[in-house]
């Protein structure tokens, strides 16, 4: 095994238990505006927030309004929760049974630094980005979405991808929903595969939404189509990463 694909391998995911740590990896979500999913042990809706501040003098943390905004009420009367981020492919995901304090202005949500924290490293799903010039055409439709929504790839991994649509599409969509129809006009041919909505935001400054899916239930050419594309954008990084190297 050579050294690029020792480092594809996935990694077991690590239990982090010490103040420190745990401080340390909240903090890199906030820093760098990680999107959030909380869910409630006895329901199937999911929620999106974000870290917004780590105190460790006091083993706080403050999160910011859930949206949908309903999701506050089931913080409020003290339901478990599990929150799970992602930074730069590592899966950093804790649960909670504290009951949280609703902070009024700004409207966001305090409660204690959790005891233990999973960080999950996974090498393999390498993320490729697109250059801007030559993004990719993406489609996703369904049962759930009256008109298919048009937008742009931005990158890819073996797991999904990250989209970019104009305006704001965030109404019409989801978080959690899964989408049976998302077509890429990949170099090579469409790729048409079921996702489901991970993440999204309306940046209000740009009149963009950008969206994070996962693949969903993919067949083996679509996977295929996937890694053969991932491989290309790695290829084309590393060609010119050696051009930059003169």
């Amino acid at each position: 095994m050579n050294a690029s694909s020792a480092e594809d391998v996935p990694q077991p995911p690590k239990v982090l238990t010490t103040p420190l740590e745990i401080a340390a990896n909240l903090r890199l979500l906030m820093e760098s505006h990680d999107p959030l999913i909380i869910t409630f042990h006895e329901r199937t809706q999911r929620f999106q927030s974000y870290v917004i501040d780590v105190n460790r003098d006091t083993n706080q943390v403050i999160f910011d309004e859930m949206i949908p905004r309903d999701g506050e009420r089931f913080l409020a009367s003290g339901e478990p929760f599990r929150v799970e981020g992602f930074h730069d492919g590592v899966r950093i995901a804790w649960e909670s049974k504290a009951r949280l304090t609703v902070i009024e202005e700004p409207r966001s949500y305090r409660g204690p630094l959790p005891e233990e924290v999973v960080y999950h490293q996974r090498r393999n799903a390498f993320r490729a980005a697109l250059k801007l010039a030559s993004l990719i055409d993406v489609e996703i439709g369904g049962e759930r979405l009256k008109s298919p929504l048009r937008g742009k790839l931005l990158d890819i991994s073996a797991t999904g991808c990250k989209l970019r649509f104009e305006g704001d599409v965030s109404e019409r969509m989801q978080l959690g929903q899964v989408y049976e129809r998302f077509i890429a006009s990949l170099p090579f041919g469409n790729m048409t595969t079921p996702v489901e909505l991970r993440y999204l935001h309306f940046e209000e400054r740009i009149n963009t939404t950008f969206a994070g899916v996962r693949f969903h239930n993919m067949s083996g050419l679509v996977q295929r189509q996937v890694e053969r594309l991932v491989y290309q954008l790695q290829r084309e990084a590393r060609r010119f990463d050696k051009d930059d190297d003169f």
